[in-house]
C-alpha cells in the first residue's frame, strides 16, 4: 500500500493587524470625516471599533444632560470593549476629531477570533493593559498634580509626543474640551496655554484649536 502523502501546506502566522485591515464577514472597514459620530451613546452594543487612522473623542452624557469628555482614543487603538463584558448599549459616543480609517469587528466575530487566534488574543491583552495603566496615571494625575501640569500631561499624551528630533506633533482641540478633561475652568487653560507658547513649549493658531505640541520641551515641563 502506497504511503498518504505528507501535508506540505504551510499556515500563514495570523498577523492581527492584517485581519483588521481586511473586510470579511462581521468585520467591516469605514472612512469617517472629521465631526462625523461614530457611535452614539444608548445604541446596541453589538461590535468592537479600531482605529487605523485618525484619532477620536469618546462623550458620555449624565442623566442630567450633562456632557464629559471621558477619552481621546488614537491610532492602532480599540474602543467599545465594554460590549465584550456584557454592556447591551452603548456608554458613550464617538466623534471623530480628524479623518479617520475605523474598523468595526461584529461582537460575535470578536469573541470567535479571540478564542480561536492565540496572536489576536495577545495583541488584543496588550492593548487593555495599556489602556489599563493609562487609566491609573490618569487617576493618579488628577489626585496628584496641579492643574497646569495635568494640562501638560495631557498635551503631551494627545500628541503621542515621543519624537526625538524636535519636530512638533499637532492636536486639534478647543480650549473648552482641555478644561473638562483636565477639570479646571477654560480661563486657567488660557493662561497655562499661553505661559507655555511663551516658553517655545507648544504653537497654536489664533482660534487655539491646532496645537503643536514639542515632544522634548514638554518633557522638561514634565520633570522627565
Amino acid at each position: 500500500m502506497a504511503d498518504a502523502p505528507l501535508d506540505r501546506t504551510v499556515k500563514v502566522p495570523f498577523d492581527p493587524k492584517a485581519f483588521l485591515a481586511k473586510p470579511a464577514a462581521g468585520v467591516t472597514l469605514e472612512r469617517f470625516q472629521a465631526g462625523w459620530q461614530i457611535w452614539t451613546q444608548g445604541e446596541p452594543a453589538d461590535a468592537i471599533g479600531y482605529i487605523r487612522k485618525g484619532s477620536v473623542k469618546v462623550t458620555t452624557l449624565s442623566n442630567r444632560g450633562k456632557e464629559a469628555i471621558v477619552g481621546i482614543i488614537g491610532p492602532s487603538q480599540f474602543f467599545g470593549e465594554t460590549s465584550l463584558g456584557g454592556a447591551k448599549l452603548r456608554t458613550a459616543t464617538v466623534v471623530a476629531l480628524e479623518d479617520c480609517l475605523i474598523t468595526t469587528v461584529a461582537k460575535d466575530v470578536m469573541f470567535a477570533t479571540l478564542a480561536s487566534e492565540p496572536e489576536f488574543c495577545k495583541f488584543f491583552m496588550a492593548h487593555l493593559l495599556s489602556r489599563n495603566t493609562r487609566l491609573e496615571e490618569d487617576l493618579g494625575d488628577q489626585l496628584l498634580n496641579l492643574s497646569e501640569k495635568r494640562l501638560a500631561r495631557l498635551l503631551l499624551v494627545l500628541s503621542d509626543s515621543g519624537q526625538d528630533d524636535g519636530r512638533p506633533n499637532e492636536i486639534n482641540l478647543s480650549q473648552e474640551a482641555l478644561a473638562e478633561m483636565v477639570g479646571t475652568t477654560r480661563s486657567r487653560i488660557s493662561t497655562f496655554m499661553n505661559r507655555f507658547r511663551e516658553q517655545g513649549f507648544i504653537s497654536y493658531d489664533g482660534h487655539g484649536r491646532r496645537i503643536q505640541v514639542y515632544a522634548a520641551l514638554l518633557m522638561s515641563v514634565l520633570g522627565a
